[in-house]
């Protein structure tokens, strides 16, 4: 159970900072709009802790005091301020749930840090073999640095690094000895960490910002930093639970 609180604790820190800046930089951070911002971080701190039960009813909540929250503000764009306020909790909230569920539900401490390995593994191939030899753009109209070698870079790396965890350590990691199965993870990791990558981007560009924050100076934004871990938790609680559960 401990492990299980440290993750909370660390999805609520994320999923709080994450949420800020997604309203930062959509344009809703301000005074006038605290209690919107509140009610948002509020569904943040909720969803994070939703597989505890209570917290995910206090959600619903939530959602209707970000509603009626929006009556009394008196803008021009209601509309368009709810639809990021939702998205905000969808595309942070979610992802932070099930990062807690996964801690919560399949019991070993170090399945979330294989995880974690797998994206920073995939990143580092990506960057150091697209920086190598990359020439062909993975997805230009988006993201025109990333290039079709540098995934497959990110790709094989993942690969190895998923034969070594099965042969070598699958006691460590709690996900069982089948080589199948963590070659499946670790390709899973690359394709959704790579489309949270683009989803990220895409979303700077609409905006036309560069990076979502200067939290961390040189590096972006908690955005920026997290973009693959967004689409990867959600797509790896539903792997997990069909090896796993059925």
């Amino acid at each position: 159970m401990m492990h299980t609180e440290g993750i909370s604790v660390l999805a609520i820190l994320l999923g709080t900072l994450a949420s800020i800046e997604f309203t930062k930089i959509t344009g809703g951070l301000t005074v006038r709009r605290i209690p919107a911002v509140l009610a948002d971080v509020a569904g943040i701190w909720c969803l994070s802790l939703a597989f505890f039960g209570l917290p995910a009813l206090g959600w619903i909540l939530c959602l209707i005091w970000r509603l009626v929250a929006e009556l009394y503000l008196k803008e021009d764009d209601p509309l368009q301020r709810i639809a990021y306020s939702f998205m905000a909790q969808i595309y942070v909230g979610v992802p932070m749930a099930l990062m807690v569920g996964i801690s919560q539900f399949f019991g070993v401490p170090h399945m979330l840090l294989a995880l974690f390995m797998f994206i920073w593994i995939n990143d580092t191939g990506a960057f150091l073999v697209g920086c190598s030899i990359g020439r062909h753009r993975l997805f230009e109209r988006i993201s025109p640095k990333k290039s079709w070698e540098g995934f497959f870079g990110g790709f094989i790396l993942n690969l190895v690094a998923a034969a070594v965890i099965a042969i070598y350590f699958p006691q460590f990691f709690g996900f069982g000895s089948n080589v199948a199965e963590w070659l499946g993870l670790g390709t899973l990791v690359t394709v959704f960490a790579t489309w949270g990558d683009l989803v990220e981007s895409m979303i700077k560009r609409t905006l036309r910002i560069k990076d979502s924050g200067n939290l961390i100076p040189g590096h972006g934004g908690i955005l920026d930093r997290i973009d693959s871990l967004l689409l990867v938790m959600p797509a790896a609680f539903l792997y997990i639970f069909i090896i796993k559960c059925l």
